[in-house]
């Protein structure tokens, strides 16, 4: 099959999932094309360039995922709501690919005009609302980073979780009250993740 910039994504792709950002090497992404690693650079000019592709990627899939979600809402819909969507599908498709949060933290600052896209409509959105524009920016790229942020938490957390024993819970209560009472509810990732937009949102409107 013809090697092209396409598949090496897709194999870069795969071989970040098994390896991780730090691991990953043009040597292993050939191997997995069955082709020499000298081959790859006739399409891509080395691993920054191709975490780059990558991570543009998956910001494109994100903003088609925004553009369906958008188009899903009621004639009625406000800005917040407008905003909701678009962070969830961000993190939806962010969640599609393994390790594809750290993907978009850690990769080279290249011009990607997926992500550029997906900035560009969280801005219009802000600035339609009526948003001061001094505030825009730091709106759009604050919640970006809390995007990111959460769903690296979330690809991060242990598979199994470290036993707590009673006494240990108790004692754990007695020195964070608040953290491990029952005044902070325990809520979903679901429901975690639309809070905080929400609330982000609602820091937004108040300095308009």
């Amino acid at each position: 099959m013809k090697l092209t910039k396409e598949r090496i994504v897709d194999a870069g792709m795969a071989v970040f999932a098994a390896v991780g950002y730090q691991n990953l090497s043009m040597r292993q992404v050939a191997d997995r094309l069955d082709t020499h690693a000298g081959s790859l650079y006739y399409h891509v000019r080395g691993k920054d360039e191709l975490l780059a592709l990558m991570a543009d990627r998956v910001c494109r899939r994100a903003y088609d995922g925004g553009t369906e979600a958008l188009a899903a809402l009621p004639p009625t819909a406000t800005w917040q709501d407008r905003i909701e969507a678009q962070a969830t599908a961000l993190r939806r498709s962010i969640k599609q690919h393994p390790g594809g949060a750290q993907l978009l933290a850690e990769s080279p600052a290249t011009l990607s005009t997926g992500a550029l896209a997906l900035m560009e409509r969280l801005l219009r959105t802000l600035v339609d609302a009526g948003l001061p524009a001094d505030h825009c920016g730091i709106a759009a790229d604050t919640l970006l980073s809390h995007v990111t942020g959460f769903v690296l938490q979330e690809q991060n957390q242990f598979t199994v979780p470290p036993p707590v024993t009673a006494e240990l819970h108790t004692s754990l209560r007695e020195q964070f009250p608040l953290l491990m009472g029952s005044r902070v509810p325990r809520l979903s990732q679901e429901e975690k993740f639309t809070r905080s937009v929400r609330l982000l949102c609602a820091g937004f409107e108040a300095v308009s």
